[in-house]
């Protein structure tokens, strides 16, 4: 019988379970299997060879993988083997396992429709999953060599074929909108931010800025919301696998030649340093202090609603902006600012204790969005330099192999279980109502170099020591020596 199949893999709450008690659909070995080859604990697997792991992987007429090892052992394999090779070893594993009930008793024959059903169903959560594993010609031809052996199960009545038939076709057409997608990435990609013109000059104070766009603080928390939605909607599991696959090669001196380039981490990690970089031009920009205050008043409930939202993100953003030496050199300004709620925001992303406080809050949002009813309360975006801080510092702690040469399969549960809450949450809704006008503002906006910031911020404010005094004279030597 053909599992359920799965509307998006993977599926809340598959680690449920992880790393404290059995999970369901993990099949403890006998005794009179190699016990030592995986090793278990708690009813996980947390060690083996990699020839073991992919055993557990392949389903047997009597036995199909937790979805969990599914997910967990297909992202992680790709540090040790390549998709195609993979592949091709599930094939083999399946080839032989097809010829044992073949050859064996009448009722094992009969079996082998629901063999062949628990094989489509693996290879259907692993094309769905991850389907940029079948992009080259390898994989695509190892993939149909195991179809074609799994169609000879069902003949009669060809409901196989047409099942394998739709999941490539499913495959073929994500492979299409995500290199689709790439190509367009690539041709508008920018070295150092994906904004506009990058100013090198102080504007007209007549020009427009955020304020006549938007003057609600809580609908711009919700127009950033939607770009960092859409932004992360755009990341896979394999994209933040490269993290870990990346710095083996190069800690082995080796260049993976099919290690693809992560544009989108990219993209938006210059997301982030575009919204700091602007929320910092809005604020130096404005030639009158009493503006000004308003301006960084504004961006400071505007941090505090994205705190609401659980957009952390964006909130971490906009008080790196604020904190720019440019910005935070504004003391006369900052004199006459309400900081008491700033002085809230920063407590919560105080970096002391590992970012203790931020984490904390996370934790909350995380608890909130799992017993949520609405979107609204589902929302969970997470800082993603420290995300990506975490996943590296887990990979670098932790050996790939232990010490008698198996898989650390422990590390990697813990690795995947990261990615998989990160999935969860990057596939809410956005439930906020779209503005165009907003949206287009904060992506185009121009925004000052950092030159150019600090000669908005001297002009404003002079400089009032030494130092500041020397950085002011050298910017005009500059801007003169220019002229």
């Amino acid at each position: 019988m053909l599992l359920e199949s799965p509307e998006t893999m993977p599926q809340t709450p598959i680690f449920s379970s992880m790393l404290g008690s059995s999970c369901s659909g993990q099949v403890q070995p006998d005794m009179g299997e190699r016990c030592v080859d995986p090793v278990y604990q708690d009813g996980n697997i947390v060690s083996g060879s990699l020839e073991a792991l992919i055993e557990r992987l392949v389903p047997t007429m009597d036995y199909y993988p937790d979805r969990t090892y599914i997910f967990t052992f297909l992202l992680s394999s790709r540090v040790f083997i390549h998709p195609h090779e993979l592949l091709a070893k599930v094939g083999q594993i399946c080839i032989k396992q097809k010829q044992q009930l073949e050859a064996g008793t009448e009722a094992e024959k009969a079996k082998l429709k629901s063999f062949a059903a628990k094989i489509i169903q693996l290879l259907k959560e692993w094309t769905e999953t991850f389907p940029y594993d079948f992009q080259d010609e390898k994989s695509m031809k190892e993939l149909k060599e195991i179809a074609h052996r799994i169609t000879q199960c069902d003949e009669e009545n060809g409901t196989v074929k047409k099942i394998i038939s739709q999941m490539t076709q499913n495959l073929l057409m994500a492979l299409s909108a995500r290199s689709q997608y790439q190509e367009i990435k690539e041709k508008f990609r920018q070295p150092a931010t994906d904004k506009g013109t990058i100013l090198k000059t102080k504007p007209q104070s007549t020009q427009k800025d955020i304020l006549s766009v938007c003057c609600d603080p809580l609908i711009l928390a919700q127009q950033l919301t939607h770009i960092e939605l859409e932004r992360v909607s755009n990341i896979y599991p394999e994209d933040l696998m490269q993290i870990v696959s990346h710095m083996d090669s190069l800690d082995n001196h080796k260049c993976r030649g099919d290690v693809t380039k992560t544009y989108n981490l990219e993209a938006y990690d210059n997301w982030f340093n575009c919204l700091s970089m602007l929320v910092a031009t809005e604020i130096c920009r404005v030639v009158k202090k009493k503006q000004r205050t308003r301006m960084v008043e504004f961006f400071i409930d505007v941090a505090r609603e994205c705190f609401n939202i659980g957009n952390f993100n964006s909130m971490m953003a906009i008080i790196s902006g604020m904190n720019l030496s440019p910005v935070a050199r504004l003391k006369k300004t900052w004199s006459k600012v309400k900081t008491a709620k700033f002085d809230v925001l920063e407590h919560h992303m105080d970096p002391s204790s590992n970012f203790c406080n931020y984490r904390t809050a996370l934790q909350g949002a995380a608890q909130r969005s799992q017993t949520a009813n609405s979107n609204r309360e589902k929302i969970v975006i997470p800082v993603f330099n420290l995300f990506i801080k975490d996943i590296y510092f887990l990979h670098k702690i932790h050996t790939n192999r232990l010490p008698n040469g198996q898989i650390n399969f422990k590390k990697f549960w813990e690795i995947s279980r990261q990615i998989h809450d990160f999935l969860t949450w990057k596939q809410v809704e956005c439930p906020f109502e779209k503005d165009k006008k907003i949206q287009s503002y904060l992506l185009t906006a121009p925004i000052y170099s950092e030159e150019a910031l600090f000669i908005a911020s001297f002009e404003s404010e002079g400089p009032e020591n030494h130092m500041e005094k020397d950085s002011w004279k050298t910017l005009r030597t500059t801007l003169l020596n220019r002229a």
